[in-house]
């Protein structure tokens, strides 16, 4: 943690020797009383500085993992009882990115608010065309759609909601740089110029852990339930990963949150590959959540 430098008052009295002896006299409560309000606004100031230095905690072990892989991006991770932020590089995580399949987290709960989806065992049906992969040629139950990223069914699922409930919805969550329309209702989380950040994330994120999304009870228990990746004794893993390309750039993201000893920690990580000619898919795909697991690891959370 890093720790701000000592206080340093510079106190300045300038004294006129045109000034009568009544100024003269009363000037020495002038000046204790401007000095003591000086000196509280640079207390203020520094102790604002100080406390943004605590939030923000550079990681260079972060950069390390990333450096490891041939990766650029940033690795966010948010404790929410200590209120500190963990990254390695606080700038990209800023940014904004196409939120690729991490969307499909909102995108299931605006289906369930709108009972396109009734819950998570509501059924997408196969159109019997051949897919990207072959796990989505096949009917899928709406909590194996969101695991498998099926794109196609959650393509469906957002032009059954249609653009206006979307729209609501979106701004309501406080979700994103923009609202759509329908030209680009069933695609703009993978192409285009809908953005989010990945303090975006982690806000979006904190508001469905503390039940403070505008949503029923009943979505909330049901989408905490679909977005569980793994649970185990000590810990509870809930997130999405997603993946998109645009402008021959590929982009990958892992966010979500994890429940350990009581305490909770969220992590939003972005990436891209280093040098994208020499784009592996597969090692792409499973790096995003290695990285993220390793840095939970650095902070000591598993």
């Amino acid at each position: 943690m890093n720790k701000t430098n000592h206080l340093k008052l510079y106190l300045y009295k300038h004294l006129n020797d045109r000034f009568n002896m009544r100024l003269i006299q009363i000037l020495p409560l002038l000046f204790l009383f401007f000095s003591c309000t000086e000196q509280e606004t640079i207390l203020e100031t520094e102790t604002s500085r100080r406390t943004e230095n605590i939030k923000e905690i550079e990681s260079s072990a972060f950069q390390t993992l990333l450096d490891s892989a041939d990766l650029k991006g940033a690795i966010l991770v948010y404790d929410l009882e200590a209120d500190q932020y963990h990254s390695n590089n606080y700038e990209w995580a800023k940014a904004g990115h196409l939120p690729a399949s991490t969307y499909k987290i909102p995108n299931s709960i605006i289906g369930l608010e709108t009972g396109v989806a009734e819950d998570d065992s509501t059924i997408f049906e196969w159109d019997g065309e051949p897919k990207m992969f072959a796990r989505w040629e096949q009917d899928l139950i709406f909590k194996d759609a969101f695991h498998y990223s099926c794109v196609p069914c959650y393509q469906d699922l957002a032009r059954n909601i249609g653009v206006k409930a979307m729209n609501e919805h979106l701004t309501k969550f406080e979700y994103g740089n923009k609202l759509i329309d329908s030209n680009d209702l069933d695609l703009f989380w993978l192409q285009g110029d809908f953005e989010i950040s990945q303090f975006g994330q982690i806000n979006f994120l904190k508001k469905l852990y503390l039940s403070e999304l505008p949503i029923s009870d009943r979505t909330e228990k049901i989408i905490k339930r679909m977005i569980v990746i793994d649970q185990e004794e000590d810990y509870v893993l809930r997130g999405k990963t997603g993946w998109s390309r645009q402008n021959d750039i590929d982009n990958g993201w892992f966010v979500g949150y994890i429940e350990v000893d009581g305490q909770v920690y969220f992590f939003a990580t972005n990436i891209e590959p280093e040098n994208n000619a020499e784009f592996d898919v597969n090692a792409f795909l499973s790096v995003r959540m290695d990285i993220t697991l390793d840095a939970l690891r650095e902070l000591q959370i598993i």
